[in-house]
């Protein structure tokens, strides 16, 4: 079974945001994104997106442009980043930064979760579909599902970016490892 994946268009946040579940609308490029991403929509059984405003927007649009059913999933939402969110990462303290940044996939942010929280969330999503599927997310589920579908470690997947609005695709194949 074949999966896409598009992370959302680019938010309206200011450079150095920490935000993860904070809900923050689209950035001034988003329309051209979406519109972009809707010029060769995804042959698929279905749309899945996390409830975020900024997954929604696309997420929409393309299932209109696909022909295909659209369902919201509570699992997709963005790594809860806690007492962090909305915080400039300069303006948070360095001495709980510091030690989270030193095991970011298994220490929780202050009030929120570990990254090894968003692969298990993401597992489930995985494990639950049934056909060709498109998923609209956010790096963190996009980043974890590469790690469940390709073994792919959290340095490799972390190395590089996830770009906005742009299809993603991965053979569904879980590597337990």
């Amino acid at each position: 079974m074949g999966l896409i994946f598009y992370r959302h268009p680019t938010p309206d946040a200011a450079p150095g945001l920490c935000y993860g579940k904070l809900d923050i609308g689209l950035g001034p490029s988003a329309a051209d994104e979406i519109a972009r991403a809707c010029l060769n929509p995804p042959t698929v059984g279905g749309i899945v997106t996390s409830p975020a405003i900024r997954a929604r927007a696309l997420a929409e649009p393309l299932a209109k442009a696909a022909g295909a059913p659209l369902s919201a999933d509570e699992r997709l939402w963005e790594m809860d980043m806690g007492a962090w969110e909305g915080i400039l990462w300069s303006d948070i303290d360095r001495r709980e930064s510091d030690p989270w940044a030193e095991d970011a996939l298994n220490r929780p942010t202050p009030g929120g979760e570990a990254f090894t929280d968003v692969i298990e969330r993401v597992r489930r999503v995985l494990e639950s579909l049934e056909t060709t599927t498109c998923i609209v997310a956010h790096a963190g589920p996009i980043r974890a599902a590469e790690m469940i579908l390709t073994g792919a470690t959290f340095d490799e997947v972390f190395a590089r970016p996830v770009p906005y609005a742009t299809p993603i695709t991965f053979q569904k194949g879980f590597n337990h490892g």
